[in-house]
Order: structure tokens, then sequence, then C-alpha cells
């Protein structure tokens, strides 16, 4: 490749290039792009996202939030209003029953908007 950056596979590859080869007849340089748009891209707007909201519902309710810990990530938890602990996902989330994650703390609901976002307490207050 000129010059582009080469990254080694992870033993989990196979069933990634399995999985993109059943919808997109996936090559190494289709799932390299793939991968990078989803782990750097939608990631990182994912991330922003939470921390936009966070910072929005803490200031709605007069409390301090941060962003959870690595650890605490693996347990569901995008962060956190004051004490309690939360779990920011879009509005898509909510019909997507095939997923088997399982989150156990409150759950804050966005929707993208024309102008921003609509955010979704009702599980907050």
């Amino acid at each position: 490749m000129s010059g582009a950056k080469s990254f080694g596979f992870p033993k989990y590859s196979t069933q990634i290039l399995n999985l993109a080869n059943q919808n997109a007849q996936g090559t190494r340089p289709v799932i390299e792009k793939w991968v990078k748009d989803l782990v750097i891209v939608k990631t990182f707007i994912g991330v922003r996202f939470q921390e936009a909201i966070l910072h929005k519902v803490s200031l709605l309710l007069e409390k301090d939030y941060k962003l959870a810990t690595p650890e605490e990530e693996s347990r569901g938890i995008d962060g956190f209003i004051g004490e309690v602990p939360v779990s920011i996902k879009p509005e898509t989330y909510r019909i997507k029953k095939s997923l088997s994650e399982k989150i156990t703390v409150r759950i804050i609901y966005y929707r993208k908007v024309k102008d921003g976002l609509t955010i979704d307490l009702t599980n907050i207050l």
C-alpha cells in the first residue's frame, strides 16, 4: 500500500472476514476500511455524543458527570450523572431485540435530529 499505515489482524479477524463476506464479499482492504470506520470514526463520534449528553443532562439535573472507565464500560456503563451509572444509546437500540447485551443501569436514549440531538430522560427522572 502506497505509504498507508499497515495494521496486523487480531486473531478474531477470520470471524470478521466471514461476516463481511456474507454481506459484501469483503476483501482485506474492504475489511480494513470497515474496521477503521467502525473503531476509529464511529467510536470517536459515539464518545463525543456520550459526553455531550452527559454534560447536558448534568446541567439540567444540577449534578456533576463523568465518563466511565474502560472497566465500567465493560459492564454497560457509559458514564455517571452524580453517582448514578447510565448507559447512552440511540433510540433505535430499543427495537434491536437481537442484541444479547444485558444493561442493568438506567438508559438515556437519544435521537439525531436536523439541528442536534433529542434526549429522552424518562428512565433517569
